[in-house]
């Protein structure tokens, strides 16, 4: 049985800390696979158009070779769960809204791509919010 310090309380984690970390980890896993996908695409692995890097334009080149390396990044932080894990993530998803949403001409209209990142960034505030609540109604209590 665990003792707890005269006006601490246990520093146990809820079922909220508990699913948001399970969601972290879910977004590493597609952070680590769209990782991958972007370094296929550079070392020429599928034929086709912008699969290789010799072959594409130097708007793909750039964006291509920073999402290659901040997504598994990104992977890394999200699945040992660290403060900065997100924030990589963040700038990954704010670059691939950007390419798909901002410049459509140049990187090509991806709508899912653009929800997709929205609908995991509303997740992520709506579990932060949830966790800051819950801290609040624990610091009255």
């Amino acid at each position: 049985m665990r003792e707890e310090l005269p006006g601490r309380a246990a520093l146990e984690p809820g079922t909220i800390e508990i699913a948001f970390a399970v969601f972290l980890r879910l977004i590493a896993c597609l952070c680590l696979v769209s990782g991958v996908l972007y370094w296929i695409r550079l070392i020429g692995y599928y034929p086709g158009d912008l699969y290789r890097f010799d072959l594409m334009p130097v708007q793909w080149q750039i964006a291509a070779s920073v999402l290659a390396v901040l997504f598994p990044f990104a992977a890394a932080g999200l699945w040992m769960l660290a403060s900065w894990g997100p924030v990589i993530w963040f700038l990954c998803a704010a670059g691939e809204i950007a390419m798909h949403a901002g410049f459509p001409q140049y990187f090509g209209h991806r709508p899912s791509v653009v929800v997709t990142h929205a609908v995991v960034a509303a997740i992520y505030c709506g579990f932060r919010a949830a966790m800051q609540r819950r801290r609040r109604a624990e610091a009255v209590q």
